[in-house]
C-alpha cells in the first residue's frame, strides 16, 4: 500500500546515509536498490504476501527471523511487507546491527524488531530462538549447507525456512536433501525466477521440519562454515 511504498522509500534514503559511514551495501541507488535489494528481498514471499499463508503472515504473533540481516536486508524490507510480524535480526558485527537499529526507529518499527548481536550458531541454541519462528531466512550468508544448518533448529513445528539461492542445479538440489535428512528437515523443489532488466536467475528453496532438528546442530560457532554438512560448497 501506500504506507509501505512510502517506508520503502525512506529506508533508501536512510541507507544511504548510513551506506556513507559504514559501507552497507553497493545496492543503494535507483534498480540496484529497488531490484536488487527490495525485489530480490521480497520475491521468495509471495506465499505469505498474497498467497494460502498470508493469512497466518498478517497475524499478530507470526515470527521471522533474518540470519546475517548485514545492512538490514532482507529482514527490514520484511518487516515493512508483513505489517504485524515479528522480526528477529542477527548479525554478528554490532556496527551494522546499530545502524539497522536507527533505520528501524526512524521508520517506526522498532517495537516489532528485536536485533541479535551474535553468530547464528549462538542463536540456534539459545533457548529464545531455537524452534520459535515460523519463518527463518538468510540471503547472501554461507553456502546452502551452511545455511540449512543455521536455520532449521531455528524453526517451530509446520514453520519453513527460505534459503536464497542465485544459481541452482540437481546436483545442488540433492546435496540438499541429504544434508536435510540430517537435520530432520525436508528440502522442496527449487523455484526459480530471472530478475527483471537481466539482472541475473535466482531461486529459493523452502525447507521444513519433519520433527525436533537434532540436539547436536548446529554444531558450534564456526565449524558448519569450516566443515558444512555433505561437505558440499553450494
Amino acid at each position: 500500500n501506500e504506507q509501505q511504498l512510502q517506508q520503502l522509500q525512506q529506508l533508501q534514503v536512510l541507507l544511504r546515509h548510513w551506506n556513507q559511514q559504514l559501507n552497507l551495501t553497493r545496492l543503494v541507488e535507483g534498480p540496484d536498490y529497488w531490484i536488487g535489494q527490495v525485489f530480490d528481498s521480497l520475491w521468495p514471499l509471495q506465499p505469505w504476501l498474497s498467497g494460502a499463508a498470508a493469512t497466518a503472515a498478517n497475524s499478530k504473533g507470526f515470527e521471522v527471523v533474518d540470519v546475517g540481516t548485514g545492512g538490514g536486508f532482507p529482514g527490514l524490507a520484511i518487516a515493512i511487507a508483513l505489517p504485524k510480524a515479528q522480526l528477529t535480526l542477527v548479525d554478528s558485527v554490532g556496527r551494522k546491527l546499530e545502524a539497522v537499529r536507527a533505520m528501524a526507529q526512524e521508520l517506526g518499527l522498532a517495537e516489532r524488531i528485536l536485533l541479535r548481536c551474535e553468530r547464528a550458531e549462538k542463536s540456534g541454541r539459545n533457548p529464545n530462538c531455537r524452534g520459535k519462528f515460523q519463518l527463518a531466512v538468510a540471503r547472501a550468508v554461507a553456502p546452502a549447507a551452511v545455511v540449512a544448518e543455521y536455520l532449521v533448529p531455528l524453526l517451530a513445528p509446520n514453520a519453513t525456512a527460505l534459503l536464497y539461492r542465485g544459481q541452482w542445479n540437481a546436483v545442488d538440489q540433492q546435496k540438499l536433501c541429504e544434508i536435510c535428512a540430517i537435520l530432520q528437515a525436508r528440502a522442496g523443489e527449487p523455484q526459480a525466477l530471472e530478475l527483471p532488466e537481466g539482472r541475473g536467475q535466482r531461486h529459493v528453496i523452502h525447507l521444513t521440519p519433519k520433527g525436533p532438528c537434532p540436539a547436536a546442530y548446529p554444531r558450534a560457532v564456526g565449524i558448519p562454515a569450516k566443515q558444512p554438512l555433505g561437505g558440499g560448497n553450494s
